[in-house]
């Protein structure tokens, strides 16, 4: 199986192809098809990939060799040869990647008949998705950092396209334009760290790498400074995709995008790349404590902000979006403190629960006729029965209520945080877990539940059609059980016992040994009575009126005021990067224009002028030019004596 690898990715690309060529004209409505089939077949081959796997070693991998992409033969730089060849690799943790990008990518091809229906941009949307999906495949499946970075690159680019897919809309023009700069500012970080990889050790390869570090630093050829800059150079890249503060603003504006978008690359997939390189690069980070205290600090950082966030958020996406920032921030710090895979862990399941919801959140906005206002909704569970009940599960599972999904990773994320010696983190990511389940379930009373409050006369919500709603309800079932297949008993499940094979160190238990199952079950009883007490009190609030949110919003305004205004994040960065940038451009144009431009025309306007003055002695009279002759002639005579002082002899004995 290992040489057919490349089917993998090749089935999407060639889907990109064909739907790019003959969409248009050939296909049209049916453009659906070959992304379907070819997201479909990578799906096929993913699964016997993982099965495969399952059968190896720890350290072991399948391989599979397509060519050599750069060969610099015997010449060196600086003793290096550089040979980068394209080598698709797939180890435990790649395959649990595969797993979640094509089974995800699959449900939203799918999906996307009923919600793309009679778009003028359907043929290009069903080749765009599919180019995305190889991007990202190929992404997971690099064999080094080199060829990570190109497709993570190519990732963004996708990204760009589709969130800017409603091009003719000026809003999501900006909005792509921002998502697509904004990670740039990452990427920086990110190349050069690659560079420093080459450059300490003279491969791109992750097995190359790893191989080398341990024998080189007990030798001290690398010190740990210098491990350290190359984690945290690595780490801007995943700051800038993942959108951890301070690249955090670039999600919620990528809303704009059509909410299948939303579910596939800034739910499950392309945000989720930075926490895979994190996690990829595990051998870096475990030699690196400063590096992994500056993860778990962003990280923290990220998931309390978001929360903050959501909490006052109307549309129904941008609620989303900010939960999505919040959740990533979860399994970054839970990276920073050690807990690597309990973070692969919540990577998959919030891959699940999350896209349910952006895809529910899309059946919405499609039954309400594009509505995406909560406080122009309720009462739609009546209307929308099977969008409203698997929604209803997805934010119970984002909640961490005891069963679902999302209990058992995020649990194990603050559980190893404590152990592991960060206890203000744990703190932390309980208040952030207690605004989660306020926010979502906040979100799901105002839509579904209690009296309808928009335009009855000329609004009728209905249910989507079962292109739509068979995915909510396929991806309902991995956010019910999930989480208890694959993650019972805590910190030795199926999915600890599988990932282990590739990420074999455990900083949590390396430091403090196992973890006590009565410290497991106290936060376990912890984080439930704080998940049902944000659900309380949101159904309270919102369905009670008990306290009344608005009455509520206006005694604390200031601080309603500071989370709608995002922290002031965009504020700042428009006062500093854009009106900077702008004075900038004018100052330079101001230097172009009075000192650049000035000096050429006031050349210009010397020799004009000089030559309007000169013109005037050729005046076509002879007498006149004999004069000047004479005149000249004495001058010259003149200047010749004065030179040779013979002149005041002349003149005075």
């Amino acid at each position: 199986m290992e040489n057919f690898l490349w089917v993998i990715p090749a089935a999407p690309l060639a889907a990109f192809i064909i739907t790019i060529l003959l969409g248009r004209g050939v296909l049209k409505t049916q453009a659906h098809w070959p992304g379907i089939i070819g997201v479909g077949i990578s799906f096929i081959c993913a699964v016997l990939t993982f099965f495969q796997v399952l059968g190896l070693k720890s350290g072991e991998a399948l391989n599979n060799h397509l060519f050599t992409w750069m060969n610099t033969g015997s010449y060196t730089f600086d003793t290096f040869q550089l040979n980068v060849p394209v080598t698709l690799r797939a180890d435990h943790l790649t395959a649990v990647m595969l797993l979640v990008v094509t089974s995800v990518g699959f449900l939203v091809h799918v999906y996307s008949v009923g919600y793309m229906h009679g778009d003028g941009g359907y043929y290009r949307f069903f080749s765009y998705l599919p180019l995305f999906v190889f991007s990202m495949l190929m992404l997971v499946l690099a064999n080094s950092y080199l060829l990570l970075f190109a497709f993570w690159e190519a990732v963004g680019l996708c990204s760009y396209l589709l969130v800017g897919f409603w091009f003719h809309r000026p809003d999501a023009n900006n909005a792509a334009m921002k998502a697509f700069w904004t990670t740039r500012v990452g990427d920086i970080g990110f190349g050069l760290g690659t560079m420093l990889v080459w450059t300490t050790f003279g491969t791109f390869t992750y097995t190359d790498v790893f191989a080398q570090l341990n024998d080189r630093v007990k030798a001290g050829t690398i010190s740990h400074n210098l491990i350290t800059v190359i984690c945290l150079l690595l780490f801007c890249g995943a700051i800038g995709k993942s959108a951890q503060v301070p690249l955090q603003t670039w999600l919620p504006d990528a809303m704009l995008a059509p909410t299948p978008v939303s579910a596939l690359i800034h739910a499950a997939t392309m945000v989720t790349a930075g926490i895979y390189l994190v996690a990829r690069s595990w051998p870096l980070f475990d030699l690196s404590p400063g590096a992994r205290n500056v993860v778990a600090i962003v990280g923290i950082s990220t998931a309390f902000l978001g929360a903050t966030i959501g909490i006052v958020q109307r549309d129904i996406k941008r609620v989303l979006a900010y939960s999505t920032i919040s959740q990533l921030g979860y399994m970054c710090f839970a990276l920073g403190v050690g807990a690597y895979i309990p973070a692969i862990f919540h990577l998959v399941t919030h891959a699940m629960f999350k896209g349910l919801m952006f895809l529910g959140s899309g059946s919405v906005i499609h039954g309400m006729h594009e509505e995406q206002d909560l406080f122009k909704m309720g009462g739609l569970r009546k209307k929308m029965p099977i969008t409203a009940y698997t929604f209803l599960i997805g934010a119970l599972a984002i909640s961490g209520v005891t069963g679902l999904a999302g209990f058992w990773s995020k649990d194990e994320i603050i559980v190893g945080s404590y152990h592991a010696g960060y206890p203000v983190i744990a703190v932390l990511g309980l208040i952030t877990a207690a605004l989660t389940a306020f926010y979502m379930f906040r979100l799901y009373f105002l839509a579904f539940e209690g009296r309808p409050r928009y335009d009855q006369e000329h609004v009728h919500p209905h249910e989507s059609p079962l292109t739509m709603t068979i995915p909510l309800v396929v991806l309902a079932i991995p956010s019910l059980v999930l989480g208890a297949l694959i993650g019972w008993p805590p910190d030795s499940g199926a999915i600890h016992r599988f990932l282990s094979k590739t990420i074999q160190s455990t900083i949590v238990e390396d430091a403090h040994g196992a973890i006590a199952t009565s410290t497991t079950w106290t936060f376990g009883i912890i984080s439930t009575l704080i998940a049902l007490g944000g659900i309380l009190v949101a159904f309270s609030m919102y369905l009670r009126l008990t306290p009344n949110p608005y009455k509520l919003g206006d005694r604390l305004h200031w601080l309603w005021t500071f989370f709608w205004h995002k922290w002031y994040f965009d504020e700042i960065y428009h006062a500093i990067f854009v009106k900077g940038t702008l004075a900038l451009a004018m100052a330079c144009w101001a230097f172009d224009r009075y000192v650049v431009d000035g000096a050429v025309n006031g050349v210009a306007t010397v020799v004009s002028r000089s030559s309007g003055r000169l013109r005037r002695v050729q005046t076509g009279f002879v007498a006149n030019y004999a004069l000047a002759i004479a005149l000249g002639a004495v001058l010259i005579v003149g200047v010749y004596l004065i030179a040779r002082g013979d002149i005041f002899t002349q003149l005075f004995g």
